[in-house]
């Protein structure tokens, strides 16, 4: 099985609050990585001490895309950071016409072209849009696919395309060796303010996603709001993927 990480925007608040105790509360429960979501006001050389003084692997870190003027500000911090992996989404609007996903695409390929001289990837992370949107039968996701750099990974939020009106246990075996991360999570699927529940008390078949595709490196525990205790939570996932 791939290795069980936590992404950070799931301590969002506590992470602003105490960014490296956060992530010694994430090794205690036994999470072999995270995928930062941001430093919180941190040196990336400090985030990266504490990373390698718990035994913690940076699997990713979510970032925006390098692209335009930011491109060498974003991937000088992650560099220093040892990121290899920077992962981004585009915005629902851009999936309204085919004209905006292919613009969108752009962006993301010159991201792969500026961040290639550094040693870092680029990867997708999807949300629902790409899913609920679709033409001439095909879904903006794979409109959006087509058009990507085939060096572009691919970070599947399972929750979000299930509310897409997806499988995604079909997908996620459906999308081959580009499939590399899992974001994980269950609930009712239905939106934005879903309320977050323990493994297997939602919709999401999460035991069946996370064998559905042999690429996956990571599977990746992601908490957007619950009105559980959010370490509980965290724990619980964990303990469901370990086991």
């Amino acid at each position: 099985m791939p290795d069980i990480a936590l992404q950070m925007w799931s301590l969002h608040d506590e992470a602003g609050s105490d960014l490296l105790g956060v992530l010694e509360r994430a090794a205690a429960i036994g999470y072999a990585g995270v995928e930062t979501y941001d430093l919180y006001g941190h040196a990336p050389k400090v985030v990266r001490a504490r990373l390698d003084e718990l035994g913690l692997e940076l699997c990713s870190s979510h970032a925006p895309f390098p692209a335009g003027d930011a491109a060498t500000a974003i991937l000088d911090a992650y560099a220093e950071l040892g990121a290899g992996t920077l992962v981004w989404s585009l915005e629902p609007d851009e999936f309204s016409a085919i004209d905006g996903i292919r613009r969108g695409a752009e962006r993301i390929n010159e991201a792969v072209a500026n961040a290639a001289s550094y040693g870092i990837r680029i990867g997708y992370h999807n949300h629902f849009a790409e899913f609920r949107n679709s033409f001439a039968g095909r879904s903006a996701y794979q409109v959006l696919l087509d058009e990507l750099d085939p060096a572009v990974v691919l970070e599947l939020d399972v929750y979000w395309a299930q509310t897409g009106g997806v499988d995604p246990v079909e997908l996620a075996a459906s999308l081959g060796e580009r499939l590399e991360y899992l974001h994980l999570k269950d609930g009712p699927a239905r939106g934005m303010d879903d309320l977050l529940v323990p493994y297997g008390e939602g919709v999401v078949d999460i035991d069946g996603v996370v064998r559905a595709n042999p690429s996956v490196r990571w599977n990746l525990v992601e908490l957007d709001r619950s009105a559980y205790d959010k370490w509980w939570l965290l724990r619980r996932c964990y303990e469901h993927l370990a086991g």
